[in-house]
């Protein structure tokens, strides 16, 4: 095989295959740029970004825990919370630390029930999950409140003529990058979840799944911080989306459920292709029934296309 067709064919490197998502992005943008005027506008551009970097965010600590083997359905309501806690008309240097420590404690939570009871990822976070919803709705039982106008700036407002959604994705990306591929700590994470020893690599292999669990909330939790901002309220259902949306983003990206095999520059694209099909239905009037059905379908598709064996789920 010719070196370009190892580059966009070969899935079974360390990185997935990306590729071919990649390919698929931009066979989307140029269609959406004919199919209609409104999507290369800058206001669209703009929208763009502000839909794509929550989920980036909750994607990144998404495919943090997928590496290790692990899921995290928590992650919606994390966020969900997170907007509710950032919405009690309190000063910002309270709302955003309780934040992050509730989140903190959330990923501690489910690493825990993973590494130290051997609860199955998927039933620990569900009952993490159920917790953390039932906290949001009592913290906000509906959409409201009031965000401090300082969270509203961060998000809504420019630095250096760049809009904040835009430094926010970047700045998500450099955090992400440094986490799992400019680190020990990610080295661990892909060891661990190729099936390495600790006896073998001397991999602390259970402290390294808590703390993926933790960074998993904490990603989700600065996502709920940017949504806060965004709307600025709270919303106990705002994050209901982000636990589906962020495992297709990572999946479309090329990351292996069996854990192991990903990268985050899949995730982005993954993340990217995502939103640019969320987009590109909004433009078109199709409906969101319709949109809910098209995202479980390639859900459905990108799990299926990979290796049944290496699932195990």
């Amino acid at each position: 095989m010719s070196k370009v067709g190892q580059i966009f064919f070969r899935a079974n490197s360390r990185h997935g295959l990306w590729t071919i998502p990649l390919l698929v992005a931009i066979c989307c943008c140029a269609g959406l740029a004919a199919a209609t005027a409104d999507f290369v506008s800058r206001q669209n551009v703009l929208n763009l970004f502000a839909q794509a970097a929550p989920l980036i965010l909750v994607s990144i600590g998404q495919m943090i825990v997928i590496l290790v083997k692990g899921l995290d359905l928590s992650v919606g309501s994390v966020v969900s919370l997170t907007t509710g806690i950032l919405s009690l008309n309190a000063p910002v240097y309270v709302t955003v630390p309780a934040a992050m420590l509730m989140a903190a404690v959330v990923g501690l939570l489910n690493g825990v029930a993973v590494t130290r009871f051997r609860v199955h990822p998927i039933i620990a976070t569900l009952s993490i999950m159920g917790i953390t919803q039932g906290a949001a709705m009592f913290v906000r039982p509906s959409a409201g409140g009031t965000v401090a106008s300082e969270i509203v700036a961060l998000v809504s407002g420019q630095l250096f003529g760049i809009y904040m959604p835009v430094i926010w994705t970047i700045v998500a990306i450099l955090f992400g990058w440094k986490i799992v591929h400019a680190s020990r700590f990610g080295l661990h994470l892909f060891a661990i979840g190729g099936g390495e020893t600790a006896g073998t690599f001397g991999i602390a292999e259970r402290r390294n799944v808590l703390a993926a669990y933790v960074l998993s909330s904490c990603f989700a939790a600065a996502a709920g911080i940017f949504l806060a901002g965004r709307i600025a309220s709270g919303d106990p259902n705002i994050g209901t989306q982000y636990a589906v949306d962020s495992i297709t983003a990572v999946a479309l990206g090329g990351t292996q459920l069996a854990g192991g095999i990903g990268s985050l520059h899949g995730t982005l694209i993954g993340c990217g292709l995502l939103s640019l099909i969320a987009n590109g239905m909004n433009l078109l009037n199709v409906s969101a029934f319709i949109q809910t059905v098209v995202k479980g379908a390639i859900l459905l598709l990108v799990i299926a296309l990979q290796p049944r064996k290496n699932i195990g789920l």
